[in-house]
């Protein structure tokens, strides 16, 4: 939040507030960063040069399509919305080269953020992104690949422990077919389609990837496991299964509506416990939106973007594995810690930072570097604060401690109050103030 957000907040009930986050989120504004698809099978058939050049294309589109959405969340008044679509990304973690692909995957994401998890359940599993990121363009009668199948209950709707390997297999069946054309248009391929009799939950019949997903939702299991991971997202790494279920009752008896879930959530009084305030770890991406967010950043090298994405080990449209990244504490280690109490200060007054990320193994453009040649990178990071903007938006009468209050969720402890006490000025306070560990909770 800003400081600015206070003339808004302070004086409103939680209700109105709740309502005011719905309003600000109401419209819908796609990300467009890429606009065309080339027609990679026939690129690859093409000369040497061709091959490289529509490589190099790819890999910067990727990158493109990264800053903006970063750039995104950190412009967009919808926070809500964008909030919620990093929640979705993850939940429905894919990899993709085709940046086209994985463009429509996140505004699947977005446009259902905030609206009905049936609807984007079943748009999810017709996206061209995420039918080949699971194989399932490879799926057909007689040799069905049972990788969407398996993903779809173990990660995206009923979770572990609620269905059986017969259930995998016969889910696999129903989705053979599944698959896109050379545009990216979803097709059913009904000559690859296995049309058999398929048993599935206990129940019999000739299903489709439809009647799948329907009989998953049926199932109150899938509420529960959205409503718990959700739970863990917005309130408390350990769940309270009391207020799980009470959730998962609303998401349910709603018809998996995500706007009844989230006002349930922002509306219960536990949602405001101490216990679950400043209490989780901001993931990288929140990490940097909620910097930037605060003190008006601009970049006049984009690319610095996704070189911090890297150094603290969560780059967009690009999870470790199809469970995406496991949050939590998992975020901080040694390494990521000192970065991240770095590049407040690094940000916010001007300088160097050496980036040495931590390599991910399929990235071969980044292994091939470091065997050529092992070493730091010194970037000027060229990131300028609008700190007229920032120190204008706080309240005359505020004091430094209040100001610090403001900035840090977590109670302030010795450290930090002495380091306030001893500020020669408020933008030397409040630089301190967010290079502290206090500033990576929530």
């Amino acid at each position: 939040m800003r400081f600015e957000d206070l003339k808004t907040y302070e004086n409103i009930s939680v209700k109105h507030a709740v309502k005011s986050l719905f309003d600000a989120s109401a419209a819908v504004e796609p990300l467009n960063a890429i606009q065309g698809n080339a027609d990679y099978a026939a690129v690859m058939k093409g000369d040497v040069n061709s091959r490289k050049m529509f490589l190099q294309q790819q890999r910067q589109e990727e990158k493109d399509l990264n800053i903006a959405w970063l750039n995104k969340m950190i412009a967009s008044e919808a926070a809500l919305r964008e909030k919620m679509t990093l929640f979705w990304h993850n939940h429905f973690a894919c990899r993709t080269n085709n940046a086209l692909f994985a463009q429509q995957l996140n505004n699947i994401q977005r446009v259902n953020a905030l609206g009905n998890f049936r609807t984007m359940l079943f748009q999810v599993a017709e996206s061209p992104a995420m039918l080949q990121f699971l194989n399932n363009q490879q799926n057909q009668k007689n040799h069905p690949n049972e990788n969407f199948a398996r993903e779809l209950m173990e990660l995206f709707t009923i979770g572990r422990g609620n269905y059986t390997e017969t259930d995998v297999k016969e889910s696999a069946r129903a989705f053979t077919g599944y698959g896109f054309n050379k545009t990216g248009e979803f097709v059913t391929r009904k000559f690859v389609h296995d049309d058999g009799q398929k048993t599935f939950l206990g129940k019999s019949g000739n299903f489709t990837g439809e009647d799948i997903m329907n009989m998953l939702l049926e199932k109150k299991e899938t509420a529960h496991f959205i409503s718990n991971k959700l739970y863990k997202y917005l309130v408390n790494e350990v769940p309270d299964e009391a207020h799980v279920t009470a959730m998962a009752e609303v998401f349910y008896s709603s018809g998996y509506e995500m706007k009844s879930l989230l006002e349930h959530i922002f509306s219960a009084d536990w949602f405001y416990d101490d216990k679950n305030t400043g209490n989780l770890v901001k993931s990288p991406v929140e990490f940097l939106v909620g910097l930037s967010r605060q003190f008006y950043i601009t970049y006049q090298r984009p690319e610095v973007l996704l070189q911090f994405q890297k150094v603290l080990g969560q780059v967009l449209f690009y999870p470790p594995n199809v469970a995406g990244w496991p949050g939590g504490r998992n975020w901080i280690d040694s390494s990521s810690l000192m970065y991240r109490l770095k590049i407040p200060s690094t940000l916010l007054n001007g300088g160097l930072i050496d980036f040495n990320g931590k390599a991910d193994p399929e990235d071969e453009a980044y292994i091939a570097t470091v065997r050529n040649q092992q070493q730091f990178v010194n970037t000027k990071v060229q990131a300028e604060p609008d700190w007229d903007k920032f120190l204008g938006g706080v309240p005359k009468k505020m004091s430094n401690l209040q100001i610090a209050r403001f900035l840090l969720e977590p109670k302030l402890n010795d450290i930090i109050l002495n380091s306030i006490n001893g500020a020669k000025d408020i933008k030397t306070m409040v630089i301190e103030s967010v290079s502290t560990p206090e500033y990576q909770l929530t």
